[in-house]
């Protein structure tokens, strides 16, 4: 019925007209109402005004249970399809309509619950949505339980009052989403301190909910062996003696024989985020290869569903929702303006609306469900154009032209702008920015950057602008620096460990990782982490293959992320065992051929003792003239 036709009737039921029946409830309140209105939205009513075993009841019905500010609430639903919800109300308008049969109600309280999870309200969500049977409603909270987890840890008051038995479930979760164990055992320390005397007995079942062979070994001498709850507990023993011999062992494991399992205190949890690494050059052809990474099993995992368009390179990369889109690019003999959108859940690659321009070495970023596609190479020129896609109508429009022409930059989105960095416009490396408002469809001029950077990679991370690595024209650089919006300012961060350029990056783990690229002399596979906790990089596992000109991007819950995990999470220490032993075996090669080299060229020094005050260019023993005949910068990269 129409919105009209419904106020219409709810006025004459508010006047007493035309109405059927009377509601009659248990504080005294009284309310007329038409029976066939109810009965459409309610089983319940339905039910007692169809029913012949009712007769008696159908004109004046006593409704147990329900007050009249709720009654109120529910009859303007049920004529109007309007909720005043809000959180002071929201869990009894549940419980009544769950009572009543009303199930538009009970979606929209759910909804609203699901929508409104806080670290402060998540774990009584939880609870309270168990206790009332709505399954998918406990599912989401417990779902941001784990997400959420180290956050909630540390200021939510409603975990500090879990029982015992449904805190070992939660923490002794796999999917418990903690980078360092540290926090769960700082969390148990918590739980404990609430009510020492009433809770100090159970450090023996919390004990067994934490991985304590991922904990570094300084933390757990330091800080778990010797606790008060866990000193002089003798059934604490056996936990502690196993979580040091695991953790010794870790010193010798190439002598150990035989395959290892890894113990259960040492298997990791499952990652709530993905990153996935797509396309890029490698060898003398782009590839289609896919790859994903599992931060907690720190392992590679090479995916199958590999696009069967063909590979590309030098081309970017967006996600929205579980969709992948891989934007632009080059194949080694054609400029795309073509796009593909891989979803991560049915696993189905599609062909979506073409760019209006080919876009090589193309800048991409994603600002409200809207991809942004700036800048690039078209095989003749360097652009300045840009243009957004909305996915929801499948199409691309230009917007305003930047300010600068930029092929092989980089850009990222930031307080509803958009940032582009650096980048090449024919004939220099640029070190300009550049910031787009959507609202004002312009582009301005922002603070250079502190070096030219063309192949760079930006990103934004814990509210600036990191700009890493790139070519300035000369080299192949391996500095940083951060970009403050409110200031205007670049600074100077600490420099990776690799220089490279025309490599792919992503945060996940609250980390930045920088992933493959070119290093001024081959094509890499290596893998590095920047964490600002600490303001230092770190080395992290290596992809499966080289490559450059490559993408990444982030996916956090996905509802199949075991397809993109490492699988065999009981074989990772032998996996280590073996990986080790493979690098001593390389280590003793190289070791053979240094001290073979080294007789050489003291056979060849003996063999020719006329030579050492000749021209010394020609006097160079055979190792070493080969060794500086390698050492040319041989640029097979399809550098701007």
């Amino acid at each position: 019925m129409s919105t009209q036709a419904m106020q219409s009737l709810y006025d004459l039921r508010q006047n007493n007209l035309f109405c059927d029946a009377i509601l009659r409830l248990e504080d005294g309140g009284v309310f007329p109402i038409h029976r066939a209105i109810l009965s459409a939205c309610s089983n319940y009513f339905r039910t007692l005004f169809t029913t012949s075993l009712y007769a008696h009841e159908k004109t004046d019905v006593l409704v147990p249970g329900v007050n009249s500010g709720m009654m109120n609430l529910l009859l303007k639903y049920a004529y109007l399809r309007s909720l005043e919800i809000n959180h002071e109300n929201v869990c009894q308008l549940l419980v009544t309509a769950n009572y009543l049969c009303i199930f538009g109600i009970l979606d929209i309280c759910r909804d609203y619950l699901r929508e409104n999870l806080t670290s402060e309200n998540c774990i009584g969500v939880m609870r309270f949505a168990r206790e009332h049977f709505c399954r998918g409603l406990e599912n989401d909270a417990h779902t941001y339980v784990m997400r959420h987890f180290v956050e909630i840890a540390q200021k939510s008051d409603e975990i500090i009052h879990l029982p015992i038995n449904e805190l070992c479930e939660l923490i002794g979760a796999d999917e418990l989403n903690v980078k360092s164990e540290e926090v769960v055992w700082e969390f148990i320390v918590r739980w404990i301190n609430h009510n020492p005397e009433q809770r100090k007995h159970h450090i023996v079942e919390l004990m067994k909910t934490i991985r304590l062979g991922l904990l570094d070994t300084q933390f757990f001498l330091e800080k778990v062996k010797d606790h008060p709850y866990v000193a002089g507990v003798e059934q604490c023993r056996p936990i502690i003696i196993e979580t040091l011999t695991f953790l010794y062992d870790l010193e010798m494991i190439t002598q150990k024989d035989g395959e290892l399992a890894t113990p259960e205190i040492a298997r990791p949890r499952i990652p709530h985020e993905i990153l996935f690494v797509i396309g890029g050059w490698s060898g003398d052809n782009p590839t289609t290869m896919m790859e994903s990474y599992d931060t907690r099993a720190d392992r590679w995992v090479p995916l199958l569903e590999a696009d069967p368009a063909g590979g590309r390179a030098y081309h970017g990369s967006a996600v929205i929702g579980f969709n992948i889109y891989v934007i632009g690019g080059f194949n080694g003999s054609e400029y795309f303006n073509s796009c593909r959108c891989f979803n991560a859940v049915t696993k189905v690659w599609r062909e979506v609306s073409p760019m209006n321009s080919r876009r090589c070495y193309v800048c991409v970023a994603v600002l409200n469900d809207i991809i942004y596609a700036m800048g690039g190479y078209d095989g003749l020129t360097r652009l300045k154009t840009a243009e957004r896609y909305n996915y929801r109508d499948n199409q691309w429009s230009r917007i305003a032209s930047m300010n600068v022409q930029r092929s092989d930059g980089s850009a990222t989105a930031l307080n509803n702008k958009i940032y582009i960095t650096g980048g090449f416009n024919g004939h220099e490396c640029l070190n300009s920015a550049e910031v787009y408002d959507p609202e004002t469809n312009q582009w301005t001029l922002i603070a250079s950057m502190r070096s030219r950077r063309s192949g760079q990679s930006c990103i934004t991370y814990h509210g600036c602008i990191y700009v890493i690595g790139g070519f300035n024209g000369i080299s192949r650089i391996c500095s940083c620096e951060k970009y403050n919006p409110t200031s205007d300012i670049w600074t100077h961060i600490p420099d990776m460990y690799n220089p490279r350029s025309n490599f792919a990056i992503g945060v996940i783990d609250d980390m930045i990782f920088a992933l493959g690229g070119f290093n001024g002399v081959t094509t890499t596979f290596h893998v590095e982490c920047y964490d600002e906790a600490t303001n230092e990089w770190y080395e992290a596992t290596d992809m499966n293959i080289y490559r450059s000109g490559l993408s990444a991007c982030v996916i956090m819950g996905l509802p199949n992320v075991y397809d993109y995990i490492h699988k065999h999470r009981e074989s990772l220490m032998e996996e280590k065992r073996q990986k080790l032993l493979a690098l001593e075996i390389q280590r003793n090669h190289q070791q053979q051929m240094h001290q073979q080299s080294q007789l050489q060229n003291r056979q060849f020094i003996a063999n020719n003792p006329t030579n050492n005050n000749s021209n010394p260019s020609t006097a160079l023993a055979p190792s070493i003239q080969i060794a500086r005949n390698n050492n040319n910068d041989d640029d097979n990269d399809n550098q701007i």
